[in-house]
């Protein structure tokens, strides 16, 4: 009887010990527009675990507040693709409106995208699939961004080079912000005062007030091939990573300076990124070299590269 109390006691005692090694998964998912999948990717490793196909040309994708669901914008078929993130499988699907590429998830579980061919942002319910407003706004939409708090949401516009200022509680725009040529995506700071925003023609990156729309400050990345696309914010709350685009670099920014403080080389044409839930590790998608490189923020280097499929374009991570 001794022995089958002790025993019981060391399970106990192992699974006190091994339950936080579950919430030690994580998975980096990446979008590949001409393989119409999506690669993931256990961080641990950093190898390829699964591939699952979603439809024609997938490109955003993004993550439900309560972590229940994964959404995929698939561009070619005009929906929103919902992947169950325990087994990795599409289980329904929903009208996105016309050419959706980027989205965001808003905190009320909401999903604001741009479509692109319409002008429109669409807000869609996932609840019930059903878009809920249209927001007219400047020529080709994409990028899409909501403020920590949830009350602005910024899409960049870019044949209209502009920033649209929405509200997030009756989905009016409240300010259309001119920037430079071609805007593509942004970010805000962790406070909600600011939003960043890159554009890829002129190669700048715009600082913007929140509360008066005014741009405070702006860079041009100097290197000739610069032409800046994602754009995200480090868990520092200070430092800004900014795709490169074309110039297949990575470039480091001191948001509150507005300084570039270096620059990373990874693969050709990276576009999209994504940083691991401890910020350590930052994931691009270098979309003619069809992989994604793996950078420690620390030291800065590329630390690992993983083929994926043919021309990844976005890329999240998630972790259970």
């Amino acid at each position: 009887m001794l022995r089958i109390k002790l025993t019981l006691s060391l399970i106990i005692l192992f699974g006190v010990y091994i339950c936080p090694h579950a919430s030690e998964v994580e998975y980096v998912l990446v979008t590949n527009e001409k393989s119409d999948s999506v690669s993931i990717i256990d961080i641990k490793t950093l190898e390829l675990v699964k591939e699952i196909s979603v439809g024609d040309r997938p490109r955003g994708l993004g993550l439900a507040p309560d972590n229940s669901e994964i959404y995929i914008a698939v561009s070619g078929e005009n929906k929103i693709k919902v992947i169950e993130p325990n087994s990795f499988q599409v289980t329904r699907s929903f009208y996105s409106g016309d050419d959706p590429e980027s989205f965001a998830v808003h905190p009320s579980g909401l999903i604001f995208i741009s479509n692109e061919e319409i002008a429109q942002t669409s807000v869609i319910d996932p609840s019930s699939g059903k878009i809920i407003a249209k927001i007219q706004v400047g020529i080709e939409p994409e990028g899409v961004s909501v403020s920590p708090d949830g009350s602005t949401i910024v899409v960049t516009s870019e044949s209209s080079n502009m920033a649209h200022f929405i509200s997030g509680s009756d989905y009016k725009i409240t300010k259309n912000v001119i920037v430079g040529a071609r805007p593509r995506a942004s970010c805000f700071s962790e406070d909600g005062k600011f939003v960043f925003v890159t554009s890829e023609i002129s190669g700048e990156i715009s600082k913007i007030r929140v509360s008066d729309g005014a741009v405070v400050n702006k860079i041009t990345l100097s290197k000739d091939m610069a032409k800046p696309k994602d754009i995200l914010l480090a868990r520092d709350g200070k430092t800004l990573f900014v795709a490169g685009g074309r110039a297949n670099e990575i470039y480091v920014v001191d948001s509150i300076n507005m300084n570039v403080e270096d620059s990373i080389q990874v693969g050709r044409r990276v576009w999209g990124l994504a940083l691991s839930s401890s910020g350590k590790l930052l994931f691009t998608t270098d979309g003619l070299d069809h992989q994604i490189s793996v950078i420690d923020t620390n030291s800065r280097t590329v630390i690992k590269v993983v083929k994926v499929g043919q021309f990844p374009w976005g890329v999240m991570t998630y972790k259970p």
